[in-house]
């Protein structure tokens, strides 16, 4: 249902969860002045770490996703307010990992082979 190619915003201010498609296009829109339809995927996250919502337009409407977890927290990292992260980053995210922690293999490029 997400696209592999879009672009990912995380988002780190404490977000009353009770926030639905509206009030989070809100936030999108007038406090980090982006464009909620623009095919990205934004997350918030509440106080307590242990919700996530992504709001994401999909051709002619939004998607919210919703995760709560029973026992632990996500890791989310600080940031001033916003910030871009990868598909891996997500998934990690997703997993409970710290995305500033993990490393993975540099992607290398070659011109030549032998």
């Amino acid at each position: 249902m997400l696209p592999n190619n879009c672009k990912i915003m995380l988002y780190n201010k404490v977000v009353d969860m009770r926030k639905s498609i509206d009030g989070l296009s809100i936030i999108v829109s007038d406090i980090l002045s982006l464009n909620p339809a623009d095919g990205s995927i934004y997350i918030f996250c509440n106080k307590k770490h242990d919700k996530l919502k992504m709001l994401y337009w999909d051709k002619n409407g939004f998607t919210l996703l919703y995760k709560r977890l029973e026992k632990e927290k996500f890791k989310i990292p600080n940031l001033l307010s916003v910030r871009s992260i990868t598909h891996d980053q997500l998934r990690w995210l997703f997993d409970g990992l710290d995305i500033d922690k993990i490393t993975g293999f540099k992607s290398l490029k070659y011109t030549a082979f032998y």
